[in-house]
């Protein structure tokens, strides 16, 4: 798992240079759980980390640009968010 984590850093970073490593890292760890933990809650058969992983970096390509941007008032994003 931690070249998956690692190699989606990276490419987030390549995209979004206002992020830090750390903070690369913790999207990616998110939007990671975030689709396990959906896709479960919603009934879906577990698909592998081969799915997980092309849907994050999906999300990286389309919205990475502008993840330092990311604010929300609700407690469960509070790590996103940049102080």
């Amino acid at each position: 798992m931690e070249e998956r984590f690692d190699k989606l850093s990276e490419v987030l970073l390549n995209i979004n240079r206002s992020l830090t490593k750390e903070e690369a890292r913790t999207w990616v760890e998110g939007l990671w759980e975030d689709f396990e933990s959906s896709r479960a809650r919603a009934g879906y058969e577990y698909s592998g980390k081969e799915a997980t992983e092309a849907m994050v970096l999906s999300w990286i390509k389309s919205y990475g640009p502008r993840l330092h941007e990311y604010s929300s008032d609700n407690p469960k994003f509070k790590r996103y968010k940049k102080d």
